[in-house]
């Protein structure tokens, strides 16, 4: 919940920095109302069944503010409070810092830059002179966790009260340093022969074209010449197979293995429909939350690639070559896309994603290789309910080969 977003509600157009001065009545009282709307909208949602963390990000810099943040949300509707206050003091940081607003912030898009810079340099001394440090002496201002970071990170992070899974992995999240300018690249394995034939899961090998697309995959990224290229697949053939002729260091991490069918493992569409139609058809109506047979969800997938996450934040000019399932995951994190959209993200074969940290957030590009491959990205389909006929069932499959041999024919089935 962005403070600056609520009051860009109520002032359409950024006029100066005389807005954050401290005497300045009509303009105070329009960012008092912002932060008390995002804190409450804050709050709301928090409120709600399952909802864990609610993040209010603003400047928050008088003591009166966090008393209020404090009160709401902890006296009265009885969740735990965690302050974050960054402390920017480096000249080096600063100007880092300073950039990536100018460049990025919405209040200067229309602004020149020497104009935007005095006015952002002239905002800062407001906020400066209204700051109220949470310390006091030896002790905080209030009985809660209260986190100081230096400098993003680069000078240090002071912890106090920090305690629970929750808050322990914020502050390890936190405390990591992060590149500030940030490429990575993804690609699924090459066409697979369970590809062609419509199989899912399984540890298949790749089809013919699946080998040509490794080959043109290495040209490419040694074509780029990044330096400390890593590359990092799952454990199993197909992405080996496909990252192969890379020349860098290669990480195999079963955290980037495919999602489990279970006990669907290698079957096609139309045979999963013909054993277990129940089955296809609850997991076309919720694909996200449905777990396989002694298998995995999309939630499973999402919670043991954690750590990956976590890792790749940290990481820059890594080839991440894994499954279909596995990137849509990934990708969604990164690109910031609604759970619920996650199951339908199109990652094609032979494809390689390129996104690039760009301010607050992350751009993504992609570069489609010419090698033909079968298309498996399955739509939902429109009717999803038990005891659908086999063609409602089957309408969105996508079409494939009757067999890997059959390729040179191009006989597709359905």
């Amino acid at each position: 919940y962005d403070i600056s977003e609520y009051r860009r509600k109520h002032m359409k157009k950024y006029a100066s920095h005389e807005m954050f001065r401290a005497d300045n009545l009509p303009a105070w009282r329009i960012r008092q109302q912002s932060f008390r709307e995002a804190l409450e909208d804050a709050a709301s949602w928090l409120d709600e069944p399952d909802h864990r963390v609610a993040i209010l990000d603003g400047p928050n810099v008088s003591r009166a503010q966090r008393e209020e943040i404090y009160d709401l949300v902890y006296t009265q509707l009885g969740f735990r409070v965690m302050f974050i206050e960054c402390v920017c003091e480096d000249p080096v940081f600063l100007e880092r810092n300073f950039k990536e607003i100018l460049q990025y912030s919405a209040d200067y898009r229309d602004m020149a830059t020497e104009e935007a810079l005095k006015d952002l340099t002239l905002k800062m001394a407001h906020y400066k002179a209204q700051y109220e440090s949470p310390s006091l002496g030896s002790h905080w201002e209030l009985p809660c966790p209260m986190v100081k970071v230096l400098d993003g990170g680069e000078g240090g992070v002071v912890a106090h009260g920090v305690v629970g899974t929750k808050e322990s992995k914020i502050l390890a999240y936190i405390s990591t340093p992060r590149p500030i300018q940030q490429t990575l690249y993804f690609s699924r394995h090459g066409e697979s022969e369970f590809n062609v034939v419509g199989r899912i899961g399984g540890n298949a090998p790749l089809s013919p074209r699946g080998r040509m697309y490794a080959q043109s995959l290495a040209k490419h990224i040694h074509a780029l010449n990044l330096p400390s290229l890593q590359v990092w697949t799952s454990t199993l053939q197909r992405t080996k197979a496909t990252s192969a002729h890379i020349q860098a260091p290669q990480l195999h991490l079963s955290e980037l293995d495919e999602i489990y069918s279970g006990e669907c493992e290698n079957l096609t569409y139309e045979e999963l429909q013909e054993r277990f139609p129940r089955e296809l058809a609850l997991r076309d109506h919720e694909k996200l939350k449905y777990r396989y047979p002694q298998g995995e969800s999309y939630v499973d997938v999402m919670r043991r690639l954690v750590p990956v996450l976590n890792q790749l934040e940290c990481e820059t000019n890594v080839l991440t070559v894994s499954h279909q399932a596995v990137l849509r995951c990934i990708l969604a994190y990164f690109l910031e896309t609604p759970v619920e959209e996650v199951p339908y993200i199109h990652v094609p074969l032979h494809t390689i994603i390129k996104i690039t940290l760009q301010g607050y957030n992350y751009n993504m590009e992609t570069v489609k290789m010419p090698i033909d491959c079968v298309d498996t990205n399955r739509a939902k389909p429109l009717n999803c309910l038990e005891g659908r006929t086999r063609e409602e069932a089957l309408l969105t499959l996508p079409a494939h080969y009757e067999s890997v041999a059959n390729l040179n024919t191009l006989t597709y089935c359905t």
